[in-house]
């Protein structure tokens, strides 16, 4: 490979979540939690994001940028950023919207959160698929919005969605919204066209909005394909879909996210509500715009790399964990892990694989919303180093508590 993602970084003192506060963010109830090794020796498995550096395109197109020397307010003007991006989504995903309807956000998380409030009024209902990602249930909590959980099943060995189930909570006359996440997070679905048909069917006949997360759709195994719900609902008008370079290209912290406003009172009032005003960093446009531009070789290399990973570490847990299920799932670098048969007597999975490991995990209804009791959630995109000692780690905790 052209690009080292065995490396392990040293990512100390760089004021990072992932390594300078995952005690406040796990632990935030006993922050004196002792572990078997040192914080230093800790195996992190938990955030989503990656312990692999940025790929040197996009650092060299930031060094260009920080050259220029003034980092003055910057918004987003003429059309070279779209026509990189859109590029991006027609190469990819033969799928294209026009220039008008492309809105920024520091993130998808805050977006979500004005959003929802643009959108919902109180005493009106959002809906997402559970398990579901924290923030969804954030995002309606910070705007005082009630919300329901449709549950992912399992069947046949694979997550489906409840579609009786779904379509009987989309006709509650107070249902205004869905939070539609796709891949999903943390199953790591792919939806397949003939189930987002489904959804479309359901959300339209309703008269539904629906915002399509879609962070993790660059992140698919090499053999997947991935299809954006705009390309579905052609026509539709109540559509948002949110994509960021970040999850892709491990630039969470650069602040930049596309959100894609179909309907235009929508985007006024996106606007009109954003409390930056539209203005974006100048170095997270100039990384998104060269990962865009640069990056595919970079990524078509991560896929292959975690592709690896992922069955390294399903054949392992299956081996010495033979009551454990999980299988490689279609995108995301994260793996969801089902121990329910294994240790679902522990009361806190995280707490448990911490104490005992010296593992961080994330799972259960603690960092997930319903439907994940018993469930853990594995971040693969480290070297391949870590994850063998990490694995190791949890396999002997687990042989030890039983």
């Amino acid at each position: 490979m052209k690009y080292d993602f065995d490396e392990i970084i040293n990512r100390e003192n760089t004021n990072s979540d992932n390594v300078e506060g995952f005690r406040a963010y796990m632990f935030k109830n006993d922050p004196t939690l002792k572990f078997p090794v040192e914080d230093k020796d800790i195996i992190r498995m938990w955030v989503a994001d990656m312990d692999f550096a940025v790929a040197p395109e996009i650092r060299d197109a930031i060094k260009e940028r920080v050259d220029k020397g003034i980092f003055g307010y910057t918004s987003v003007y003429g059309s070279s950023y779209y026509d990189t991006f859109s590029k991006w989504c027609k190469d990819r995903y033969d799928w294209i919207f026009p220039q008008e309807e492309l809105m920024f956000s520091p993130g998808i998380i805050p977006a979500l959160y004005e959003l929802a409030g643009d959108i919902v009024e109180p005493g009106e209902k959002l809906m997402f698929l559970s398990p579901a990602y924290g923030y969804f249930k954030k995002a309606a909590d910070y705007n005082g919005l009630g919300y329901v959980c449709s549950p992912v099943v399992k069947k046949d060995g694979n997550f489906v969605i409840d579609f009786e189930d779904f379509e009987k909570k989309a006709k509650d006359p107070g249902m205004k919204l869905v939070i539609w996440c796709n891949p999903h997070n943390p199953t790591g679905r792919i939806w397949t066209e003939e189930e987002l048909e489904r959804i479309a069917r359901i959300v339209t006949e309703n008269d539904l909005w629906i915002i399509s997360d879609e962070i993790h759709c660059d992140l698919l195994r090499s053999s997947k394909t991935h299809t954006p719900m705009g390309k579905i609902t052609r026509d539709y008008k109540k559509l948002v879909t949110c994509m960021s370079a970040s999850k892709t290209f491990n630039m969470a912290g650069m602040m930049f996210s596309n959100i894609i406003i179909r309907d235009g009172e929508l985007r006024k009032k996106f606007l009109k509500n954003d409390k930056l005003g539209g203005a974006v960093n100048p170095l997270s446009l100039a990384a998104s715009t060269a990962a865009y531009e640069k990056g595919w070789h970079w990524l078509t290399e991560l896929r292959k790399y975690l592709d690896e990973n992922f069955l390294y570490a399903v054949n392992y847990i299956s081996k010495n964990i033979p009551r454990a299920v999980c299988s490689v799932p279609d995108a995301t670098y994260l793996l969801w892990v089902d121990l329910g048969d294994v240790l679902g007597d522990v009361g806190d999975l995280p707490r448990f694989f911490a104490e005992k490991a010296g593992v961080l995990v994330e799972g259960e209804d603690r960092f997930f919303v319903d439907n994940a009791r018993g469930f853990i959630r594995l971040n693969l995109a480290i070297p391949r180093a870590l994850v063998e000692k990490g694995l190791e780690r949890m396999v002997e905790a687990v042989r030890k508590c039983r």
